[in-house]
């Protein structure tokens, strides 16, 4: 029987012992495609651990180094930089591991809306192990307009309802995650349909990452 899966190390400069990376599957999606919807529905399903972007900032110390770098920028309203917000994150995900809450050896890590950029992606690959890139994506753009818009009025968001300013967000995140998907072998990234119901994407979501977390659990049968 193989030994027991090592759990990543952080060294003192934040980086992590070469082959032992997280285990992880990405989850992608357009404004509207149900990501984070899904995202948590997978992290309730023992085996899998959902970790979505904004957890990496609800839950930062700002009297750290860290934190107080991170407050530096988000109190001027400026975006954090990519190395800090992956570190950020690292230190996030061992604190998880430490505490018990996320279990490498026995958890395929969901990562929800990170990385965001190149550079992100770059960066976390020393950390993690991508077995699977899903990306929700819309075959008809008016449709998803439509039930952005919808959704915007629903909970009050006027301007969130305007289809200028839904263009625009979808043109940004088209132009932002076409280069951090092209930085994952072709053969791992899967596009999955979002407009049907909710059932009806996870059930496509299963059919290809069930297999995934097979094999992962029958590397230590």
């Amino acid at each position: 029987m193989p030994g027991p899966a090592a759990n990543p190390q952080l060294t003192s400069n934040n980086t992590v012992e070469v082959g032992k990376q997280y285990k992880s599957v990405l989850l992608f999606g357009a404004p509207g495609a149900g990501k984070g919807t899904q995202g948590r529905v997978l992290g309730s399903i023992p085996g899998f651990y959902h970790f979505a972007c904004g957890d990496v900032f609800r839950s930062i110390d700002i009297n750290s180094e860290l934190g107080r770098i991170f407050y530096e920028y988000s109190s001027r309203g400026q975006l954090v930089p990519d190395d800090v917000t992956i570190k950020m994150w690292a230190e996030n995900m061992h604190a998880r591991r430490i505490i018990g809450a996320f279990k490498p050896r026995v958890d395929l890590l969901v990562l929800d809306g990170i990385p965001r950029t190149l550079e992100q992606a770059k960066l976390l690959d020393q950390y993690i192990d991508v077995l699977l890139v899903m990306h929700l994506h819309c075959t008809d753009e008016e449709a998803m307009f439509e039930r952005l818009r919808r959704r915007a009025l629903k909970e009050n968001r006027f301007d969130d309802a305007d289809e200028r300013v839904i263009r625009k967000r979808w043109e940004v995140y088209e132009a932002e995650t076409a280069p951090v998907l092209a930085h994952y072998p072709k053969e791992k990234v899967v596009e999955i349909d979002s407009l049907g119901s909710p059932a009806r994407v996870l059930r496509d979501i299963l059919e290809v990452v069930v297999p995934i977390q097979d094999a992962h659990f029958a590397a230590f049968e």
